[in-house]
């Protein structure tokens, strides 16, 4: 994160190359969430009612305490890093500081919406299924967003290097 702060990212080629690399990374991870997500459920409130609250007909047990716990424990963590690591970096950019801080706060809306989500509809109400596809719509566009804004500033600071 150093090279953003003092500018080499203007003169190191290798970590610019290996940022780049990151996000690659990254975006197969972003990829790889949206197939699951719809590996499980789809954009309707039914699909999300379905998975969380269990379905007899597909012979489908409800989400129990534990399984939503393993997955909101690592949830936390692995997304807290990802979210913390590229709006670190978008913080380096030339955008402008209130673009910079609006996109951070939604990101990080974002990913603690979408993992209270699954938690609202199975023990709330199943009416917060719009909310668990909200979220996870945002989620995604806003990490995509990242990924490219990131991106475009590191790509751009490689031309000026030229």
């Amino acid at each position: 994160m150093r090279f953003f702060v003092t500018g080499e990212q203007n003169r190191q080629l290798l970590i610019n190359t290996l940022i780049l690399m990151f996000l690659a990374y990254v975006a197969l991870l972003w990829i790889s969430n949206g197939l699951m997500y719809f590996h499980k459920m789809n954009l309707t409130p039914e699909s999300v009612v379905s998975y969380y609250l269990g379905n007899e007909q597909e012979f489908n047990e409800p989400k129990s305490y534990q399984s939503l716990l393993e997955v909101s424990h690592f949830h936390l963590f692995a997304m807290g890093m990802l979210v913390l690591t590229l709006t670190h970096l978008m913080l380096m950019t030339s955008l402008p500081t209130l673009m910079k801080v609006w996109i951070s706060a939604i990101v990080y809306a974002a990913a603690i919406a979408d993992e209270a989500a699954g938690w609202l509809v199975r023990y709330v109400d199943p009416a917060f299924a719009y909310f668990k596809i909200a979220a996870f719509l945002l989620l995604e566009t806003s990490l995509f967003l990242l990924i490219v804004i990131v991106s475009l500033s590191l790509i751009e600071s490689r031309r000026q290097l030229r």
